[in-house]
This record gives structure tokens, sequence and C-alpha cells, in this order.
């Protein structure tokens, strides 16, 4: 492999120049700087990236983790952040955390040996010690989707409970009164949002918050299956199934559809967080859309910034509700809802 000595030997200049015209450092004429990238090209010299790390204190990369890699949210939020971080001159490595605070340790550890620049944390449900001194070293830091109260760090977010106010109004003026939510787990700030705001919805539209349609999923496919199936086996089941992630409204999808109900016209189904495929379900389906391109671009430049020795800021987007037919609908609604 060359060496930029090698780069210098071939353009007749010294080891500085080769440096001053690869970093950008340093002004030199533009037969000198020409000269040296046609050696770099004829050499197929390649910069340590390592080596110039150490010089700079600083690797141009950041590490992402994410809760659930096979969330198509998460997923979606992954290639937001990486388009965003590339456009800045960043590279992103990426760890599954898989919802368990021992392997968000694990990435965040390995990250931190690989001596990102700073972290994107979706973090699990709990502080760790690890996370605690990360915060208390001064890491640069930046929490995404969800909040960890008791820690001074900045959060980029979305909040639905405009949104899922405007679902259960919508619900509501279609004649549903007995609407159900599948909830996210209550140990994540994620799911005791939302499960606030459904529960508050219907009370500000004048329903009742029936225990009973009340069901505690986790954020998978199965737990919404499970829990659309308690729901259609109660003596009175709900008439709207409203999903409190996408993964859970898949499940319940597979489960009404188990059973040969109609939708919407056996009961209805809806769901926090919206995706592509929902546009090709017959009926397709009414969902929350979160703003994940840019709550990607805004929790990277908030990194950035970090890294930069600024402060960042929380910054709180809007979900929207998007109405579709499976609530009952007409087509010429499709995809109407605020903006």
């Amino acid at each position: 492999m060359a060496s930029v000595k090698d780069v210098a030997r071939l353009a007749g200049v010294s080891v500085a120049t080769v440096s001053r015209v690869l970093n950008d450092s340093a002004p030199v004429t533009p037969e000198t700087r020409d000269r040296v990238l046609a050696a770099v090209a004829e050499l197929g010299y390649r910069p340590n990236a390592v080596a110039r790390s150490l010089r700079t204190d600083a690797t141009r990369t950041i590490g992402l983790i994410i809760g659930d890699i096979l969330n198509p949210f998460f997923t979606e939020l992954a290639r937001a952040v990486e388009d965003e971080a590339r456009g800045l001159g960043y590279s992103v490595v990426i760890g599954n955390a898989d919802e368990r605070p021992e392997r968000q340790d694990h990435y965040v550890r390995t990250l931190l040996e690989q001596r990102v620049d700073g972290l994107l944390l979706c973090p699990t449900a709990e502080i760790t010690p690890l996370v605690r001194d990360m915060v208390g070293d001064g890491k640069p830091l930046v929490f995404l989707d969800r909040t960890l109260p008791g820690l001074d760090v900045p959060t980029v977010r979305a909040d639905g409970t405009a949104a899922i106010g405007e679902l259960v109004g919508h619900l509501r003026r279609l004649g549903h009164r007995r609407i159900a939510f599948i909830s996210g787990p209550a140990f994540l700030s994620t799911g005791r949002e939302r499960t606030a705001a459904f529960a508050a919805a219907l009370r500000d539209h004048g329903l009742p918050v029936r225990d009973e349609y009340l069901e505690a999923g986790d954020f998978q496919a199965a737990s919404g299956r499970a829990s659309a199936a308690r729901l259609l086996d109660l003596p009175e089941p709900p008439e709207v199934i409203v999903a409190g992630d996408n993964l859970m409204a898949l499940g319940a999808l597979d489960e009404i559809r188990s059973r040969g109900l109609a939708i919407p016209g056996e009961v209805a189904l809806a769901s926090y967080d919206d995706l592509p495929w929902f546009t090709h379900v017959d009926p397709p389906i009414t969902a929350i859309g979160q703003p994940v391109q840019e709550l990607g671009r805004r929790a990277v430049r908030g990194l950035v910034e970090r890294v930069g020795g600024g402060a960042g800021e929380s910054v709180v987007l809007s979900a929207r509700l998007v109405v579709r037919r499976s609530c009952g609908e007409h087509d010429s609604m499709e995809g109407s809802g605020p903006q």
C-alpha cells in the first residue's frame, strides 16, 4: 500500500504539503494541489482514517442504537439518520438493542471503544449506570424517539397526542363508540404516552374508558394478534381496534382475517405509525404517521452541534392522522387529515 511519503515523493512536495492538500487545512497553489491529487490517484493512496482520528481526536462517525431493527419504524428512522449524516460528512454505526438494557449497554460500550464522535440513542426502559456515566462525562448524546426522565439530554421525538385525539374524534363522527386500544409496554415512554393520550381522547369525546378495551402489548406482531383475539372474544367486542404501533396492527389484522371478519363492516382497524404497505391492504389502513425523515434529520444535526461543542436542544415534532378506509371512510377521503 502506498504511503503519504510515496505521494510526496511522486508529487515532488513535502509530506506536510500532501497533508495540507488532503485535509484542506491550509492554502496551496492550484498547480501543487493538482500534482498531489494526481499522485494520489496514480498510487491509489488511501489516508489512514484511524491514524488521522488519533491526531484530530475525531473519527467523523456517530453511533445509532435503536430499539428493534425488525420494526419498520426503526428501519426507516435508521435510513433517515444515515442519509442526513452522510450529507454532513459522517458515517453511522448502528446497534440493535432488541429492547434489552444489557444489549443497549453492550453497544454503548462498543461504540465508545470505537471512538465515535457522539451517540444517538433510542433508550430502553431504564437509566443504566453506563448511560448515566456517559451523560456525566459530557459525551455528546441525543435521545431519539424516546425519553428517559431524570437525565439532562436533548431529545428529538414526535408527539402524537393531538393526532390520537383527531383519530378518536374521527371514529366518533363515523358512529363508533366501542373503541379498543392495544398499547405498547408501559416501561417505555412511547407506550405510556400513547395510552394516556388515547384515554384522554376518549374522555374528551364523551366516551367511557373501559378496562376490558385496553390491552397491553409489547410493540410486536404476536402481542397484537393475541390482544385482538381477546378483544374479539369479549361478550361485547369493540367496533374498532386501534393498535399502538405498526407491528401490533399487523398482528391484529392477521387475527381479524383469520376469523373471516370484514374490515370495516364487522370491525374497524387503525394504527399508530404509518407504513407504505398500509396503502396496499384492502381496505387501506387509517394510521397516525410520524415525521420520520425530519426526526432523523433533526437528531443528526443536534448531535453534530453537540460534537462541535454546542448545547443542543430538545425537539418535539407533531405526528399526523392519515385517514383511509379501514374505519368506514369513503375512497374520496384517502390521505386526508391535517398536514
